[in-house]
């Protein structure tokens, strides 16, 4: 009894990984949550909306409030000037963006091209929408975009382009040269850009994030979709939101009405107290996650797993090869009864074998849990 448009689509792997987890005992390496909460201020701020009756419907297309600092936001930090009332919508989380960008935009049969490795709501919901995707690989152990590989993939079909950077799972920040490559691509075949831009400020050793839509020519043509979430580490609130030129953002709010209309009331004008007032938050974040970063993947090197150091984001990837094991979904099935530790298999990000025996590891946990993930993982045998 399941529709013809799901079928194929695996269930999520984080469902699997983590209850996992919790049948063992195991540390959580896997799941990209972090397990300490964001500024209390902000807490704070959504308990006295709670208690102040902001408990029902919010407008479909988020408080003016929210709206508005998210527009303060992409002016103070990328110089881009929007318009809150036709420029701006919030989401139930940058998933629901997603979701709704390609609902609201992608018609049966259009093409998408879409980095892979690719979170794994990018192509579930490309399918469900009746797109057709078009993978261009980053491929190990550099995972950088091959420009005559990107245009290779367009098509006189395509219509779309579907961007992450920073990149989950491989962690890569897209270069300014890449993103250039991306918007003189688009231009030239006249392609909408989604990007989403969820760890937009977590990146690491002096990187920049540059929006594509500050490329000249690109504001017109991108929507750009991010979140609270990954920044303010508040990922269970689920409050996102999508920015860009008004007819794209239009097209999110027709399809977002029908999916959650509006969610999330007392949260909002807590997140827009964090963007507004906790500005300097997401940078100390990222510092520490840096710190974090470099314990998670200098032990995951010493217990002999090839690992690359990411630029961005919560995850690190390592190459099981060495190893012995037929892949990675093999290893990471059995990783938790072997060792205690749970991680996520990257082939499921992939529709190509090139993630087979790749492993993805969490580093946004505290570094007493990192510690003893690793302690756990070089006390054990870990070839097959």
């Amino acid at each position: 009894m399941l529709a013809q448009r799901l079928e194929g689509i695996p269930p999520t792997i984080f469902s699997e990984m983590s209850a996992l987890a919790l049948r063992t005992g195991a540390v959580n390496l896997g799941q990209g949550f972090p397990d300490v909460d964001g500024p209390p201020e902000v807490i704070a701020r959504a308990v006295h909306a709670l208690e102040s009756g902001a408990n029902q419907y919010a407008p479909g297309s988020g408080t003016l409030a929210l709206r508005q600092a998210v527009a303060r936001h992409q002016r103070r930090h990328y110089g881009i000037e929007l318009d809150p009332d036709r420029q701006v919508v919030v989401t139930t989380g940058c998933t629901e963006g997603i979701a709704a960008a390609l609902l609201g935009l992608v018609d049966p049969g259009d093409e998408v091209v879409v980095l892979e490795p690719y979170y794994d709501s990018y192509p579930a919901m490309i399918q469900i929408v009746g797109g057709v995707r078009r993978p261009v690989t980053l491929r190990s152990p550099d995972f950088r975009l091959d420009v005559d590989e990107l245009r290779a993939a367009v098509t006189p079909r395509t219509r779309f382009v579907l961007l992450n950077s920073p990149h989950n799972p491989s962690g890569t920040v897209l270069t300014r040269d890449e993103l250039q490559a991306v918007a003189d691509l688009a231009i030239e075949h006249d392609l909408v850009v989604i990007t989403d831009e969820v760890y937009e400020h977590l990146v690491y050793d002096g990187r920049e994030h540059v929006p594509l839509a500050t490329l000249p020519g690109m504001f017109e043509r991108t929507l750009t979709l991010s979140s609270a979430g990954k920044s303010y580490s508040f990922t269970g609130w689920k409050v996102g939101w999508a920015t860009g030129p008004a007819d794209l953002v239009a097209a999110v709010l027709a399809a977002k009405q029908w999916l959650t209309f509006t969610s999330g009331s007392p949260l909002q004008p807590a997140v827009a107290f964090a963007l507004d007032e906790e500005p300097d938050f997401p940078a100390t974040l990222a510092a520490d996650l840096q710190a974090r970063r470099d314990l998670l993947c200098t032990g995951l090197a010493e217990v002999g797993l090839d690992v690359r150091r990411p630029e961005g984001t919560y995850f690190a990837s390592t190459d099981i090869t060495a190893l012995g094991w037929e892949d990675g979904l093999t290893f990471c099935r059995a990783l938790p009864e072997r060792a205690g530790v749970v991680a996520i298999p990257a082939q499921g990000f992939y529709d190509s074998d090139a993630g087979r025996q790749l492993v993805r590891w969490a580093f946004c946990k505290q570094p007493e849990v990192i510690a003893e993930g690793l302690r756990r993982l070089a006390a054990a045998d870990l070839t097959r």
